[in-house]
């Protein structure tokens, strides 16, 4: 009996110890419950909620792109993109997609894509078909949905530019946001899939003012992640909007003067520095970008020996030629070395130790003074000068009017050109300067290279009496701005010079002399320019039958030209160049004087219609 009371004592003492482990657990649980649905409540209503609610980010319409006059060169126009939805296709993706095919062709490649994502992805999750939709080709989408299980039509906006050979160099185009741009910059909208980023040209300087700022949706979704309903949206806030100083008449005028021609064109108001055309051709069309472009087209345009992709208007490096005389002339005056009447005897040739630098006319230009050697181009009265002067000068000179120097304008990948000197010659070669170099540097030539923006930015200076004006490609919104600073330069000295361009067109020795404007428009100034991309043979100079039209393309001479109009009150100047053209005066020198007129026609034609207009507001008053 005694064993059966310790048993059940000790029985008992277990079940008690039992008892309060059991009771010590559920304090434990109780406590670990309040704890987590009363004092962290809020903690875990936010997790739960963060599973629940899931935000998604709303691009804003892109900022639309203008030209002076407010007409759209970049717009946003409304993409059409071919959806697959698997678990409303019932089983039937295979079907789906062989209907598709039937009214819109996939490639067999896309074809097995689709089925790849979709083996790959979770039954409600769309599959892209087939991107960029025509109208038309939605439209048949739509019509033979029936037969199209699964099919959505997916809508969303896209860039586009009406006029894309035309300002494909300025405007550029939008690509695909790669792992590098979202390591320079932490941007929401680059997680987005379809998102695309300004790449080239405005579009890339002024990618953040044009993208504007993200809007949101919060919505609910279930464990799987499917979307149940809106709860709230964000509206997304419109990019800004881009007015350009150019003018798409002139842009599209001067294009068409260069034509099928592989060079240059810029335009722009000399006051100002507005720039009106800047044109590089051949061009290419942008919208094959915005759109995704094929490899096969990709290589078409990166091969073209005319190199369609590059900007040559500001990042094409030529050799200026006779263009550069202005500059040599003004180091010359300013350092005392001539005068006005200061004469230079032309016999066709100017022999420097065992070297002998030719004129373009091989009989010479007899006696000749400072107008009279810009009028007809001489080189023998330049080399001498540049010799006289010397090379540091006549590049103090040069880089008072901006060249050497990038112009700053608001577009990527400008080059600087270059202004040789002495010292810059020791630094990179590593030799003495010799002053058979400077001869060359007086016609343009040697180590001295320009853009075509360079010179035309040039020329403005030249012409609107010595005001470093800047050039920029954004619309000035106030007329009355403040001047720019005036270059030092003696203002006796550019009239001279100015003198000399207006006998290039003007008088009847002039090289550009067929080169004139409508008479009833005014009158222009200039200066022609040809410069060898190939050293020219004694044989080939004196053989008669010597022709640059007969050698290789990539061989013969380029043709420049930088002119002004009107010469009484200078507005606009120009600068054209024509790679391997031949001469300045009968290639380049037509395509600026057809462009200025062109502009000045504009300016009158305009003036008109203002005067109409507010003709017609005087008599609405009246009446």
């Amino acid at each position: 009996m005694n064993k059966d009371m310790n048993r059940n004592r000790i029985f008992n003492r277990r079940a008690g110890f039992l008892a309060a482990g059991i009771l010590v657990i559920i304090l434990i649980i109780i406590a670990k419950l309040y704890y987590l649905q009363i004092y962290q409540a809020d903690k875990y209503t936010t997790l739960a909620d963060s599973n629940r609610i899931s935000m998604r980010l709303l691009p804003s319409p892109r900022g639309i792109i203008f030209d002076r006059n407010g007409i759209p060169l970049a717009i946003n126009h409304h993409y059409y993109h071919a959806l697959i939805i698997s678990e409303q296709a019932t089983g039937q993706i295979r079907n789906t997609l062989d209907n598709f095919n039937r009214i819109i062709p996939l490639s067999a490649e896309n074809y097995d894509y689709v089925l790849s994502e979709v083996k790959n992805k979770r039954s409600f999750v769309p599959v892209k078909v087939m991107g960029n939709l025509s109208w038309e080709d939605m439209a048949k989408i739509e019509v033979n949905l029936p037969d199209l299980a699964g099919i959505t039509i997916d809508e969303g906006l896209a860039r586009y530019y009406p006029y894309p050979f035309d300002t494909a160099h300025i405007i550029g185009y939008m690509g695909a946001v790669t792992e590098a741009d979202k390591e320079k910059e932490e941007e929401p909208l680059f997680s987005l899939p379809e998102f695309k980023k300004g790449k080239t040209g405005l579009e890339s300087v002024f990618d953040k003012q044009l993208r504007g700022k993200a809007g949101s949706r919060q919505i609910e979704v279930n464990v799987l992640g499917r979307e149940i309903r809106e709860l709230s949206r964000l509206k997304a806030n419109n990019g800004e909007d881009l007015h350009l100083s150019l003018d798409l008449r002139v842009q599209k005028a001067a294009r068409a003067a260069l034509g099928t021609e592989s060079g240059a064109v810029v335009a722009v108001d000399v006051n100002t520095g507005e720039i009106l055309a800047l044109v590089s051709n051949p061009s290419f069309d942008t919208n094959m970008f915005s759109k995704g472009i094929s490899e096969k087209d990709w290589k078409i345009l990166s091969s073209d020996e005319h190199k369609p992709l590059i900007n040559k208007a500001i990042a094409g490096e030529y050799s200026p030629g006779s263009t550069f005389k202005m500059i040599v002339a003004l180091a010359a005056l300013e350092a005392g070395i001539i005068t006005a009447e200061t004469t230079v005897n032309c016999n066709g040739h100017l022999d420097f130790g065992n070297h002998r630098f030719h004129c373009w006319k091989k009989s010479g230009h007899g006696e000749i003074n400072l107008k009279q050697a810009l009028a007809v181009s001489c080189d023998v009265y330049f080399y001498e000068i540049a010799r006289r002067v010397g090379i540091d000068k006549i590049s103090e000179m040069a880089k008072r009017f901006g060249l050497g120097h990038k112009e700053g304008i608001e577009l990527p990948f400008e080059k600087a050109g270059l202004i040789p000197t002495k010292s810059w010659k020791r630094r990179i070669f590593g030799k003495p300067w010799q002053l058979g170099e400077t001869i060359l540097v007086g016609i343009g030539q040697s180590y001295v290279q320009l853009t075509p923006l360079q010179m035309a930015m040039m020329t403005a200076r030249l012409v609107n009496g010595g005001y470093f004006v800047r050039p920029t490609l954004i619309k000035k919104a106030d007329d009355n701005e403040k001047k720019p600073e005036r270059i030092k330069i003696n203002k006796f000295y550019l009239q001279l010079v100015n003198e000399g361009m207006e006998a290039v067109v003007n008088e009847k020795y002039g090289t550009a002399r067929n080169a004139g404007i409508d008479s009833n428009l005014g009158k222009m100034g200039g200066k022609t320019g040809t410069t060898q991309v190939k050293r020219i043979t004694r044989e080939e100079r004196e053989s008669p039958d010597f022709n640059q039209k007969e050698i290789p393309w990539k061989e013969r001479s380029h043709a420049l030209f930088v002119g002004y109009a009107p010469l009484d009150k200078p507005k606009y100047a120009v600068a054209v160049i024509v790679e391997h053209g031949g001469g300045g005066s009968a290639v380049a020198a037509p395509i600026a004087s057809q462009i200025l007129e062109y502009m000045l026609l504009l300016d009158k034609r305009d003036k008109q219609q203002r005067i109409k207009g507010k003709s017609r507001q005087n008599t609405k008053r009246k009446n």
